[in-house]
C-alpha cells in the first residue's frame, strides 16, 4: 500500500503534460509547445567546457554534502556582489537543484501542523513540498495584476502561521513584486516573527529596465529568519543540470547538510565545478538569452491580447504570461461549450495542437500559463492557431 503521505500529494501538472506531448508527437501530431518550464536555449559553451575539463581529471567522487568549498565561496561572492547579501561560506549549501533546496528549507524549519503562507497564482510544486514537511500550505491570491495583496496576507496570519513563502520574479504570473511589496512583506514577518522563503531561482530574467530585489537585501535584520533559495537552472540553461543551492543562518544550513547528507549527498562533482565556471564566466551569456526573452515577451503579450477572450497583464519577469481567459468560460469553442480554463487548455491542445498549461495548476482558475521559452516563429504559429480556432 502507498504511504499516507504520497498519497495526500498530488502529481505535478507540469510534468504530466510532458508526458501526454510526448504520447502525441510520438503519433505524429505537430504540437505547438508554450507549456515550457526551461529556457530554449544550449548551456553555455564555457559551461560546458568545464564539466568535461573536471572530468578528465578525475573530479568524480564524493564531496562534502554541502557542497566543494570553491563554489561556495564563489556563490558568497557573488550574494555579495549582486544581490547584497552577507553570507559565509558556511552559510551556504548546495543542492540538486532549487527544489531540493527548497525541500530542505521546509524540512529544517517547518514542524507538523505549522501554516506556511503561499501567494498565487504559485509554481505547482510548493503547497504539496509544505505538506512533505507536515506543514499546511495556505493559499493567498495577489491582486489583479500579481502583485500581492499586502492587507490580505496580514489577514492570513494566524497564531500557527510560520513561514511565508515568496517568489519572485513569479513562476507562473512573470511578475517581479515592488520593492515597495517586498519591504511590507519583510516588516510583517519581522512583526510576527514569521519565517521567510525566497526563491530567486528567476533573478536574472527581468525585462525592460526592472531590477531584481532580493527581500533580505531590504531589511537586512530579516536575516535571521530567513532562507535564500537559486540555482543554475533558468539562468544559465542548467536545467539538466541540478545544480541550486540555500543560503541561510548557519543552524538551518546545517540542518540542510545533514538532510543532503541521508538523501542524496553530494551535487554531481563535475557539475559542481561547471557552477563555478558559470560564476565567473561573465554576465554575456545571460544577457544574451535575457535579451531574446525580452523581444519575445513582446512579442507574445500583443500576441495574446489580440485573441477574442484572452486578457495578458504585462509583467516583467521569468519566462511565462498568465493571460485572463475567463470571458471564454461559457462560450463556444472549437464545437465545445468551454467550462473553466482546465477545459480551454485542452480543446486548445486537442484541436489547435498548441500546448499550455491551465491556470487551475497554479491555483489561478479562469486563466492559462504561456510560456516563451520558443522562438518566435513558435509563438506567432501558436497566435495562428489559436486566433483560427477561436474564430471559428
Amino acid at each position: 500500500m502507498v504511504s499516507n503521505l504520497v498519497n495526500g500529494l498530488n502529481p505535478s501538472a507540469t510534468v504530466e503534460i510532458q508526458e501526454t506531448l510526448a504520447a502525441l508527437t510520438a503519433k505524429g501530431v505537430d504540437i505547438v509547445r508554450l507549456n515550457a518550464g526551461e529556457p530554449d536555449m544550449p548551456t553555455p559553451p564555457h559551461i560546458v567546457e568545464a564539466a568535461i575539463e573536471a572530468l578528465k581529471r578525475g573530479e568524480t567522487r564524493y564531496t562534502p554534502a554541502s557542497g566543494i568549498y570553491p563554489l561556495r565561496q564563489a556563490l558568497s561572492k557573488k550574494l555579495k556582489e549582486q544581490n547584497n547579501l552577507d553570507y559565509e561560506p558556511s552559510e551556504i549549501v548546495l543542492t540538486t537543484g532549487a527544489k531540493q533546496a527548497i525541500v530542505n528549507a521546509l524540512l529544517s524549519v517547518v514542524n507538523p501542523g505549522d501554516e506556511v503562507i503561499i501567494l498565487t497564482p504559485a509554481w505547482v510544486s510548493y503547497p504539496d513540498m509544505v505538506k512533505i514537511a507536515g506543514g499546511k500550505p495556505v493559499m493567498v491570491r495577489t491582486a489583479d495584476d500579481y502583485q500581492p495583496d499586502i492587507e490580505l496576507l496580514r489577514a492570513s496570519i494566524t497564531d500557527k502561521t510560520k513561514m511565508i513563502l515568496v517568489n519572485s520574479p513569479n513562476n507562473p504570473s512573470g511578475a517581479v513584486y515592488t520593492d515597495e511589496n517586498l519591504e511590507a512583506i519583510a516588516d510583517l514577518a519581522l512583526e510576527r516573527g514569521l519565517w521567510v522563503l525566497s526563491d530567486e531561482i528567476y533573478e536574472k530574467l527581468i525585462y525592460h529596465g526592472r531590477k531584481h530585489t532580493s527581500i533580505i537585501s531590504l531589511r537586512p535584520e530579516l536575516k535571521e529568519q530567513a532562507i535564500v533559495v537559486n540555482g543554475f537552472s533558468k539562468s544559465y540553461a542548467m536545467t539538466g543540470w541540478r545544480a541550486g543551492y540555500l543560503a541561510t543562518t548557519k543552524d538551518i544550513a546545517k540542518a540542510s547538510t545533514v538532510l543532503t547528507g541521508h538523501i542524496t549527498s553530494n551535487v554531481t562533482t563535475f557539475v559542481q565545478w561547471a557552477c563555478i565556471a558559470a560564476l565567473e564566466g561573465g554576465e554575456a551569456c545571460i544577457e544574451d538569452m535575457r535579451q531574446t526573452f525580452e523581444r519575445r515577451q513582446l512579442l507574445i503579450e500583443k500576441g495574446l491580447n489580440s485573441l477574442h477572450g484572452f486578457k495578458a497583464t504585462h509583467v516583467d519577469g521569468a519566462f511565462y504570461l498568465m493571460p485572463d481567459v475567463s470571458a471564454l468560460i461559457g462560450e463556444t469553442v472549437g464545437g465545445e461549450l468551454i467550462l473553466s480554463s482546465k477545459h480551454l487548455a485542452k480543446v486548445l491542445l486537442d484541436q489547435a495542437h498548441v500546448a499550455v498549461i491551465p491556470g487551475e495548476a497554479f491555483f489561478a482558475p479562469g486563466t492559462l500559463r504561456v510560456s516563451y521559452a520558443a522562438s518566435e516563429q513558435t509563438i506567432e504559429e501558436a497566435i495562428r492557431r489559436i486566433a483560427a480556432l477561436l474564430n471559428k
